[in-house]
C-alpha cells in the first residue's frame, strides 16, 4: 500500500514536472551573474539569454549581482524558488572556487543547483616577460631552480585562478618561485609586460593581443589540447606535466529541486544554440570554445574542480581568511 501511494506520488510529481515544461517559459526568465557587467562572465551570459530567448520565445533577462567574490549573486540564486524563472550563469571562479575559499558563503556547488549546461570555455596561458630566458616550459622550471626564490608570478589576487593555477605549477614543478598578488587581472598583466613579474598565467582573450605583439611569451596553454589561436603553443601536458589541466569555464544553473523537465528543456536549447554560427561566432571572439552537453557531463567537470582546487586551497591556508 505505502509502496503504492509512493509510486502514485511520484508519477504525479513527473506529471507535473512535463506539464510545467511543456507551458514553460510563459513569462520572462532572470539569469543572476554573480559579476559585475561587462567582464567576460556577464559577456556570455547575455550571448546565451539571448540565445535562449530566440530558442524558447520568451525574454531572458541577465541581473547582475555582484560581490564578496561571486557569493552574494550566487547564494541568491541558490535561495530561489526551483521553477525555472531564476537560474543562475557562472564560472569556476564564482562556482568552484569563491565557496572553498568562504566556506560561509551560503551555497554548495554540488547540492545548491541543477547544473543545466556548459556553455565555452577558455584557456589560461603560462607566459613570460620576453626578458626572461625561456622559451620552453622546461627552460622555465630550469632557470627557476637556477635562482630559488627569484623568480616571481602575478595575479589578480590572493585564490583568484591565476594565483592557484601559480601554485599548483609551483608544487608540481617542484620549484620556488614567489606570489605577488594585485589588484585585479590588469595591473598583474601590466607588470609582467613591464618586466617588474617574470610570469603569470592568464586568460587567452586578455593575453592574446600582447602575445601577438611580441610583448610577452606564450610557453604552454592549460587547456587538454591546443588552442585554436596558437597553435605552435603546447600544452602543460605536452610540456611534461600529466594532467595539468584548468579552463576558464563558464554555464548555466537553477537551484536545486527544479523540476528535470524544465532543466532538459533548457539544455536541449542551450544545444541547439551552440551549433548556430552566431553563438559560436560570438564566443570564438571572445577566445572561447563551445562546449555543450549534458548536466551530468556538467556535474563532472564541478567535481573534478573540487576535487583540484581543495587540497590547494586548503594547503594555503585561504579558506581561513
Amino acid at each position: 500500500m505505502i509502496r503504492s501511494l509512493a509510486a502514485a506520488l511520484l508519477t504525479a510529481l513527473l506529471s507535473l514536472g512535463t506539464a510545467q515544461a511543456q507551458d514553460y517559459p510563459n513569462r520572462p526568465v532572470k539569469i543572476i551573474v554573480p559579476t559585475p557587467p561587462g567582464g567576460p562572465v556577464d559577456v556570455i551570459a547575455r550571448i546565451a539569454a539571448n540565445s535562449l530567448q530566440n530558442a524558447l520565445g520568451k525574454g531572458f533577462v541577465v541581473e547582475n549581482r555582484a560581490g564578496a567574490g561571486n557569493t552574494i549573486g550566487s547564494k541568491d540564486a541558490a535561495e530561489a524558488a526551483p521553477d525555472g524563472y531564476t537560474l543562475l550563469y557562472s564560472s569556476a571562479s564564482g562556482l568552484v572556487i569563491a565557496p572553498l575559499l568562504h566556506p560561509d558563503a551560503g551555497y554548495d556547488p554540488l547540492k545548491s543547483y541543477d547544473p543545466i549546461a556548459l556553455v565555452g570555455e577558455s584557456s589560461n596561458i603560462l607566459v613570460v616577460n620576453p626578458a626572461v630566458p625561456a622559451n620552453s616550459v622546461a627552460d622555465l622550471v630550469a632557470y627557476a631552480k637556477a635562482n630559488p626564490g627569484k623568480v616571481n608570478f602575478s595575479s589578480g589576487g590572493i585564490g583568484v585562478l591565476p594565483h592557484l593555477i601559480g601554485e599548483m605549477f609551483k608544487a608540481r614543478a617542484g620549484i620556488d618561485i614567489v606570489h605577488v598578488p594585485y589588484k585585479g587581472g590588469g595591473p598583474s598583466i601590466n607588470d609582467v609586460v613591464a618586466g617588474n613579474v617574470q610570469m603569470t598565467f592568464e586568460g587567452t582573450s586578455v593575453l592574446l593581443p600582447l602575445i601577438q605583439a611580441g610583448r610577452l611569451r606564450a610557453l604552454a596553454v592549460t587547456t587538454p589540447k591546443r588552442i585554436p589561436q596558437l597553435p605552435d603553443v603546447p600544452t602543460m601536458v605536452e610540456s611534461g606535466f600529466p594532467n595539468f589541466v584548468s579552463t576558464s569555464w563558464t554555464g548555466l544553473l537553477a537551484p536545486a529541486q527544479t523540476p528535470q523537465p524544465i532543466i532538459q528543456k533548457l539544455n536541449a536549447a542551450i544545444n541547439e544554440g551552440l551549433k548556430t554560427p552566431e553563438l559560436k561566432i560570438a564566443l570564438e571572439r571572445l577566445s572561447n570554445e563551445p562546449l555543450g552537453g549534458t548536466p551530468a557531463d556538467f556535474t563532472t567537470v564541478i567535481k573534478a574542480d573540487l576535487a583540484k582546487w581543495s587540497p590547494i586551497v586548503n594547503s594555503l591556508g585561504l579558506n581561513k581568511q
